[in-house]
């Protein structure tokens, strides 16, 4: 079956009832769904979905062309002194504004353009407008993260082929088999589309768009959905736990919750994957600067290799997504720490083992399971000293070496595991509001603060245990 991707509350009140009005319920809410289902399209519709992803990536090139082509002639008039009025009109960075110049100059850009369905150009040229918004916000320090490189033209042989659609008929058939897209038809789905298709028939969900994308070599559309469900209410709703991540407990929770071990997915594989390597590179690979192109075998043998790293990937994301549903359906609070994943993936000890655990990813997923469940995310401050701090006495330890895993209270004596004491210190910052807690979805990148002269610091969960 099917299963959504992501999941996102948002406000449809207009009454002060958290209603849309209309005879909905009190107790219902609007949420937006993303339906992701495996294809198996034929030879002709691979074809065609093939021409539709590069009819996307066209548009995106032409009009980074086009950008590029009106700044520079606007930059050679400036260096001759022509006035700022009387320069060539700039080319419009907005999403109407280049699909409007595309539908003028499409007949000489692609004579073929007949053969794709509008959707394809308009995605190519959303893209392009959104890349180019993300680096004005970067620049001008609107936008969190890392700066933002100005939009470049899109490989043929790198992109990964996607169109998306938002008109036109997208529809899931009765027989919850088959989807049909514009232009491209009735595509047949690898599993049934039974659980958007029982919301559809019920009047619970309007699908906004559908989205069809290559992974691994196996095509896939994911429909963008608002659906109307009940509001939920965790069933422990007053009920607090805190959730220390770490390398070796991949989660150790404040009530005494059994310990999430961390499969180690990668790690599992590596051998494997080490195998295929070798035999890939025992094949005539291809080679771009003689123009070699690759031999059956080593297509193959680079599938075979494919297949376990996709297949790697899975079983991470489904281990996430069974623990994170089970803490956000449970308690009604929980608390985590604010962790410098980027910083992590920066050190060569630990970047492999912090990528295979997914931290960034539990976080984000628990962000909007609380919202969808009627829960509260609470992240802790970055520098809040959670293995250091004694929970009986609230003393903090100026020191704990990493190589002590057992934390001591030189005041009261207290003896703990240091992840456990770190999980009751999270539980307890709900009642202590720790100055510095933030919101669930804010990032954590540009944090000012200085380490305590206590001593506490660091980042607890990011280290080997």
């Amino acid at each position: 079956m099917g299963f959504v991707i992501e999941s996102q509350r948002f406000s449809t009140s207009v009454n002060g009832r958290g209603v849309v009005g209309g005879g909905r319920s009190p107790d219902r809410v609007i949420v937006t769904h993303a339906y992701r289902f495996a294809l198996d399209p034929t030879p002709g519709q691979v074809g065609a979905l093939l021409r539709h992803a590069g009819a996307a990536r066209v548009a995106f090139n032409w009009g980074i062309a086009q950008l590029k082509a009106n700044l520079g002639q606007r930059e050679a008039e400036r260096s001759y002194g022509i006035a700022e009025a009387d320069l060539t009109p700039s080319f419009g960075w907005s999403m109407y504004s280049m699909r409007k110049a595309w539908n003028a100059a499409k007949t000489e850009v692609a004579p073929w353009w007949a053969e794709c369905s509008k959707e394809a150009y308009a995605t190519g040229l959303d893209q392009l407008a959104r890349a180019l918004k993300n680096w004005s916000d970067s620049k001008r320090g609107k936008r969190k993260g890392p700066r933002m490189g100005f939009p470049r033209s899109k490989s043929k042989r790198k992109t990964t082929p996607s169109v998306r659609f938002t008109t036109g008929t997208i529809r899931l058939e009765d027989d919850r088999r088959h989807v049909t897209l514009p232009v491209l038809g009735t595509i047949r789905a690898h599993e049934s589309t039974r659980k958007l298709h029982r919301r559809i028939a019920a009047d619970t969900a309007v699908v906004k768009s559908a989205t069809v994308r290559r992974e691994a070599g196996r095509w896939f559309v994911s429909f963008t959905c608002e659906v109307e469900r009940t509001d939920r209410t965790p069933s422990r709703a007053d009920t607090v736990i805190g959730v220390d991540l770490g390398i070796r407990h991949l989660a150790v929770f404040s009530d005494g919750r059994p310990t999430a071990e961390n499969p180690k997915h990668y790690d599992t594989a590596r051998r494997k994957l080490g195998r295929l390597s070798r035999t890939v590179a025992r094949r005539l690979g291809p080679d771009r600067r003689t123009g070699q192109q690759p031999s059956k075998r080593w297509q193959r043998a680079d599938a075979a290799r494919n297949r376990v790293h996709y297949r790697t990937a899975n079983l991470r994301r489904d281990a996430l997504h069974k623990l994170t549903t089970s803490l956000a359906r449970e308690y009604g609070t929980i608390v985590v720490e604010d962790l410098n994943v980027s910083g992590m993936l920066k050190n060569r000890k630990l970047a492999r083992v912090v990528a295979d655990a997914g931290f960034g990813e539990i976080r984000r997923q628990l962000a909007y399971k609380t919202r969808w469940n009627g829960g509260t995310l609470e992240v802790a401050d970055r520098w809040f000293p959670s293995s250091k701090t004694c929970p009986g006495c609230h003393a903090v330890t100026p020191k704990l070496p990493l190589r002590i895993r057992m934390y001591v209270c030189e005041h009261c004596g207290l003896v703990l595991d240091r992840d456990e004491n770190a999980a009751l210190n999270l539980a307890a910052l709900v009642k202590q509001h720790v100055a510095g807690s933030g919101p669930e979805t804010e990032n954590g990148r540009g944090a000012d603060r200085k380490t305590p002269s206590c001593g506490a610091g660091g980042i607890e969960a990011s280290t080997p245990h």
